[in-house]
């Protein structure tokens, strides 16, 4: 006669790691098959890239100036020169190599602003669903509140109250978009909580920490990985409206929103100062945007 024996926590756990490393091959296959994502892939590679190496890659330093080559417009039109492929600005400042500088910064701060964001979002979430009542309803209610503010406006607030700086201008965009991380997250520990496998663990005496970092959080991921995706686009187009507005990252490093905000005076004599520096923003969104829906469209399991 057979002895049938109950699963253990272990057990429990390892049959959920296997069923999510499944779906993360069948998200992955699903991804590397789309057009538009590799497409967005490629270029955000090219950009990454850039701005990892780019003390290497840039042709000039970005803070050169030289006033005889100033304004020189790029090197396939009239009066272009061969050593600035993209022009130069109104103090001969080399726009390729600001531009590739400027890269660095954009995703410094996208990619932070969001990683700030995810811990103070997804902790807060986690404790609003997973422990309900009041401490469900005080964060739920700040959150409200927090969203009912323009998040530009708010960031700007603060990067004026504290100074421009390149750490403020992270820590204040990851303090002003925490609160879709946690509204998410809740959601997802509100369903999950109530789940045969939740249950099971529980049962079986499994602590009340273990079951929230081992089995809720991360059946969250998916969505912390899409959300974190976009935000990080988000980020980079705050970050860029800031530095236009003069309360960015400060003067100590090139940024594209400060480019095209030195250029917009100029540009009907030197159309390619906010030209390019614009299609850098707009071509970096884009790909990011175009990985990020797609990428939500692959970790769906309701879509085929």
């Amino acid at each position: 006669m057979a002895i049938r024996t109950l699963p253990t926590a272990d057990g429990v756990d390892l049959a959920a790691g296997r069923g999510r490393g499944a779906e993360r091959s069948r998200a992955w296959r699903k991804l590397t098959r789309n057009p538009l994502a590799l497409l967005g892939g490629v270029i955000l590679a090219v950009v990454i890239g850039a701005a990892v190496a780019a003390p290497w890659v840039a042709p000039h330093d970005p803070a050169k100036q030289t006033l005889i080559r100033r304004f020189t417009p790029p090197v396939w039109a009239a009066g272009g020169h061969a050593s600035h492929l993209l022009g130069t600005d109104q103090v001969g400042r080399d726009i390729l190599s600001r531009m590739i500088h400027g890269a660095r910064i954009s995703l410094i701060v996208g990619v932070l602003a969001v990683v700030v964001s995810v811990i103070v979002g997804v902790s807060l979430g986690l404790l609003s669903g997973f422990r309900g009542g009041r401490v469900d309803v005080v964060i739920m209610t700040i959150v409200d509140i927090t969203l009912s503010f323009p998040q530009l406006l708010l960031a700007l607030a603060f990067v004026a109250a504290l100074g421009p700086s390149l750490v403020t201008i992270i820590v204040v965009l990851g303090l002003t978009g925490w609160e879709r991380y946690a509204r998410v997250v809740r959601a997802e520990v509100l369903a999950l909580r109530e789940k045969d496998f939740v249950e099971a663990a529980r049962a079986m005496g499994v602590s009340a920490t273990r079951v929230l970092f081992r089995h809720l959080l991360p059946n969250t991921f998916s969505s912390i990985i899409v959300l974190s995706t976009l935000q990080v686009a988000q980020a980079i187009l705050q970050e860029a409206a800031l530095s236009f507005l003069g309360v960015g990252s400060g003067r100590a490093y090139p940024t594209w929103g400060q480019m095209i905000a030195l250029g917009r005076d100029f540009v009907s004599v030197a159309w390619w100062l906010p030209t390019f520096p614009g299609l850098a923003i707009l071509l970096t969104v884009l790909a990011i945007n175009l990985v990020g829906d797609r990428l939500r469209d692959a970790l769906d399991p309701r879509t085929t």
